[in-house]
């Protein structure tokens, strides 16, 4: 397979497309008390942050994440920074961004906002997390098990999966992360990590073919 192709082959865009609409929630946002922007190599989570905060959607953003492997070249001073810095530049006041520099997973991400809020003595009733599309749905759960009281909303850019793949610039990247973040929605909700999210039968099966056609480098190894 080629790594620097931005096509989606035929043979794989039906069932690549079932999981990308499977992690969409769909929401229609509302406002809350405060905009979550959770660490990724995707710079559109910082554009889809400011643009919402522009629109009055939230007074408040935490942008949350330090690096991993596949952030570190990219984002070198570590993605909540990168993404501040983004935002600042667009038009977004510094005071009304925080950062969250020490997360590594999505988990730590909405812990240790809630951590940095709470300290600051900020009431949060409501959050609208902002992530990778494919990563809304287990970004959800996860905030849901671990933030039970706050109503949690979901956004990403409003981007085709044509659109995201050019922007991201290496489909099959996208097509490992989509299966790895399909996996990791029933196996982090069976390790008490995040909610139970319904898996129906075609994503299920879209699930399987992708990983049989050996799009497997973001799985989990051992489950």
């Amino acid at each position: 397979m080629d790594t620097t192709s931005v096509q989606i082959s035929s043979e794989y865009r039906e069932d690549i497309e079932t999981l990308w609409a499977y992690h969409d929630m769909h929401h229609r946002l509302v406002p809350t008390d405060v905009g979550i922007g959770l660490g990724s190599h995707d710079l559109g989570v910082a554009i889809v942050a400011a643009e919402l905060y522009e629109q009055h959607l939230f007074p408040l953003i935490v942008f949350t994440g330090a690096n991993s492997p596949t952030t570190v070249e990219r984002f070198p001073r570590g993605e909540a920074m990168h993404y501040r810095e983004y935002a600042i530049g667009h038009g977004v006041p510094p005071a009304a961004v925080l950062v969250e520099t020490a997360a590594t997973n999505t988990g730590a991400n909405i812990q240790l906002t809630r951590q940095l809020l709470e300290r600051g003595g900020v009431e949060v009733d409501s959050v609208t997390l902002m992530c990778r599309p494919y990563q809304q749905r287990r970004a959800y759960a996860t905030c849901r098990k671990l933030w039970p009281q706050v109503m949690v909303q979901c956004a990403s850019r409003p981007l085709s999966l044509d659109d995201y793949v050019s922007s991201i610039g290496d489909v099959n990247r996208v097509i490992n992360m989509l299966v790895g973040d399909t996996q990791r929605v029933d196996l982090y909700a069976k390790r008490g990590f995040a909610i139970h999210q319904d898996i129906p039968v075609e994503v299920q099966s879209a699930f399987d073919r992708l990983v049989a056609a050996g799009f497997t480098t973001r799985l989990i190894a051992g489950d």
